[in-house]
């Protein structure tokens, strides 16, 4: 029996169909074929009309067959904008809809006000699943892009008089000013890369750098801190691994519940689950 957390209430998103290192997604209605490097098996080949086919290049990189205006896309009462991106990407990760509910969850069941710092951001929906439920958020991303993107999306939930702070910066740099400014949060999220480049130029290696950024980070929780989530989609890193740097640098200081899972989503009309990457949590008490 396959034991991972599978995301099955996502309407507006299915995959359809998964050949040959290619999947076929249904993206409220826009129908895309994108490479994915764990579908090493054969299926029956998808026939049907196809909006935008990504292709990789001999090269490096890759592109869009066609191109399309942006769209949007909705999961339970969050609205997110998509749009075709350069490196096969379309702005929004449907697996961590399981994260977000976690999030909405322990924030609506604290019964206080809920300060978070979400890291590598990027288009920000977990910012926003926190902001639904009245959290305050800073909101950490390198790329000037993605932080307009996470604003427009802030825009369409109809979120923008919510407190929430975008910035623009390296997420190391970032945290180290917060600890000497004393700022406190009590809930942590990061879904860093396996490699990339700070607002100016600071290179990240998720091999080298992710423990001693949790270790950093450790100093910023509040003295009654409820979650640290770490999400990963590096080829090879294993969650054990992220188990135990939360072991290691927070359960001497912060009793609470480690745990770990793949993310996954179901084929439609098929029993084929497609494994989307890891994570790792400390979490102060387990959401039944």
């Amino acid at each position: 029996m396959i034991k991972l957390k599978i995301v099955a209430d996502f309407k507006e998103y299915q995959i359809l169909n998964m050949h040959n290192g290619m999947k076929i997604e249904n993206w409220n209605g826009i129908i895309l074929k994108r490479p994915d490097p764990q579908i090493i098996w054969q299926d029956q080949e998808y026939t049907s009309k196809l909006d935008a086919t990504y292709t990789r290049s001999n090269k490096g990189g890759g592109a869009w067959s066609n191109s399309l205006p942006n769209w949007q896309i909705h999961y339970q009462d969050l609205t997110f904008n998509l749009k075709l991106m350069g490196f096969k990407h379309t702005g929004l990760f449907p697996e961590q809809a399981y994260n977000w509910n976690l999030i909405r969850t322990k924030i609506k069941n604290a019964k206080r006000k809920v300060k978070v710092l979400n890291l590598f951001a990027y288009t920000g929906a977990a910012s926003i699943a926190a902001l639904k439920e009245g959290a305050e958020v800073v909101h950490v991303d390198s790329s000037k892009g993605m932080i307009d993107w996470a604003k427009e999306n802030v825009k369409s939930c109809n979120l923008e008089d919510k407190p929430i702070r975008f910035l623009v910066d390296d997420v190391v740099k970032f945290v180290k000013r917060e600890i000497r400014r004393e700022h406190k949060y009590d809930i942590i999220l990061m879904d860093p890369p396996s490699f990339g480049r700070g607002s100016n130029g600071e290179v990240w290696d998720i091999e080298k750098d992710l423990d001693n950024l949790v270790r950093l980070c450790t100093q910023l929780l509040s003295n009654d801190p409820i979650l640290f989530l770490i999400n990963s989609y590096t080829t090879g890193l294993s969650k054990t691994v992220l188990e135990n740097i939360l072991n290691l640098r927070l359960n001497s200081k912060y009793p609470g519940f480690i745990s770990s899972d793949e993310l996954g989503i179901k084929t439609y009309n098929s029993n084929l689950i497609l494994p989307c990457g890891i994570y790792a949590r400390w979490e102060k008490e387990i959401e039944k």
